[in-house]
């Protein structure tokens, strides 16, 4: 039997493992995996649609009304490194886990603010909920463990695949979860958190019962001896293996780019289309076009990066994202255009995040890998906070158009740090064949 150190005093083990027996492993953690992300996936469209009038409704002034979504996001950034510590420590169950009991958490505490109209509290139950984005999050590279590295892009891809589920389905389901708790002492607003919270707690429970033997550590365990030292696996690690790494480097700009740049035009495209006459079944087709572009068709994106390699999907997205920026800044009164935009926006996201965090488990040593992952997640999560949050000025200062133009000028540095990387830094055939 092979024996993992988790931390000090403490022994991890997984049952050996044939190499014979790998695929057939593999493809088991993807269906736990996918059935995870689509049951996870619907804790949270269902019920962040309605935080922005739950937060209006606690506060008292519309003024507030975005602080809970923000709380949300900040709780997510935050969660990444303390989550991806505990998930190099003792692997990806356990971490996965408690992100899911953390979610659950946070959304009593939202449903409880919401009971004794308590705004602070709703804000620390909203940050705690972001737990649960991290677990979403998280679960894409937890599906790259076992891959062998040329399918490691389809494996994530197919996960992120998964989070269309939940995406289209969420945000429908809000109405009857709030309806399902009227004439109850819990506010219907809140009613979509409780869901929220069982959903959590459920998905929490598959993960625990059946993620196992856990992928993260039965990777360890076929790891060359060397790869197995607990220092290898710290978040100092991790922050080493970036900065010594410039194709992680690449990677993690890529990803951080990416969403960043998606989050920033997207949250203000509802209030361009808006300006030019839409109503919201208009711009609810529109957004609904962009999250298909997100996610179902991040299994072409996975299959594109393994086949023709990371680095020339990195360059397919930031392609992409520049004309969905010059297609939905220049769209004015033409909503064709703006959502064919929208569209082309969440292709290139998808593009950007399977290449990229493709690349990124490639060009690490595996101890790092789940430190560096929480990095990336940290990291992404902080830029599109800021993104977003500057979007709205950028919108009220000088417009659409301007910020979509700004959102294609943040590529500039991708595309250029691509085709540097390319040419100075190429993948070793041996070590990675699918990058």
């Amino acid at each position: 039997m092979w024996a993992v150190t988790a931390s000090p005093g403490t022994e991890r083990t997984v049952p050996p493992v044939a190499a014979t027996d790998l695929p057939r492993l593999q493809r088991r953690t993807s269906a736990v995996l996918i059935a995870a992300q689509m049951l996870g996936g619907l804790g949270v469209p269902i019920s962040i649609a309605l935080a922005p009038v739950l937060a209006t409704e606690v506060s008292g002034t519309e003024a507030m009304s975005g602080f809970a979504s923000t709380a949300s996001v900040i709780g997510t950034a935050l969660l990444s490194l303390p989550l991806a510590a505990l998930m190099t420590a003792r692997g990806r169950r356990p971490g996965l886990v408690l992100a899911y009991a953390i979610g659950a958490a946070g959304a009593a505490l939202v449903v409880l603010a919401a009971a004794i109209g308590n705004f602070p509290l709703l804000l620390v139950g909203m940050a705690a909920f972001g737990a649960a984005s991290s677990a979403n999050l998280q679960a894409r590279f937890a599906a790259a463990d076992l891959a062998a590295p040329d399918r490691r892009a389809r494996a994530i891809s197919v996960v992120v695949w998964a989070s269309t589920i939940g995406a289209v389905l969420g945000p429908n389901l809000s109405a009857p979860a709030s309806h399902s708790f009227a004439g109850t002492s819990i506010p219907e607003t809140a009613g979509p958190f409780v869901w929220a919270g069982a959903v959590f707690v459920l998905t929490g429970t598959l993960i625990g019962v059946l993620l196992r033997p856990d992928p993260l550590l039965t990777a360890r365990a076929l790891a060359a001896p060397g790869e197995q030292t607990r220092a290898g696996r710290s978040l100092r690690a991790g922050f080493t293996a970036v900065r010594e790494s410039p194709r992680a480097r690449l990677a993690l700009l890529t990803v951080a780019v990416s969403h960043t740049t998606m989050v920033s035009i997207m949250v203000m495209t509802p209030v361009d289309l808006g300006h030019h006459g839409a109503d919201l079944k208009l711009v609810g087709l529109v957004i609904s076009g962009h999250i298909a572009g997100m996610f179902a068709f991040s299994p072409l994106m996975g299959w594109l990066a393994d086949r023709i390699g990371r680095l020339s999907v990195i360059g397919l997205a930031a392609g992409l994202l520049s004309v969905a920026a010059l297609l939905a800044g220049t769209a004015g009164p033409s909503h064709a255009q703006s959502a064919l935009g929208l569209f082309l926006l969440g292709l290139g996201w998808s593009a950007g995040m399977v290449s990229g965090s493709a690349l990124l488990t490639d060009s690490v040593p595996q101890a790092a890998r789940a430190a560096v992952q929480g990095l990336s997640d940290l990291t992404m999560n902080a830029a599109a906070g800021l993104g977003g949050a500057a979007a709205g000025l950028v919108m009220a200062r000088a417009g659409y158009g301007w910020l979509n133009a700004i959102g294609a000028a943040l590529l500039l540095p991708m595309a250029a740090l691509a085709l540097l990387t390319a040419r100075r830094h190429p993948a070793p055939a041996k070590a990675d064949a699918g990058a």
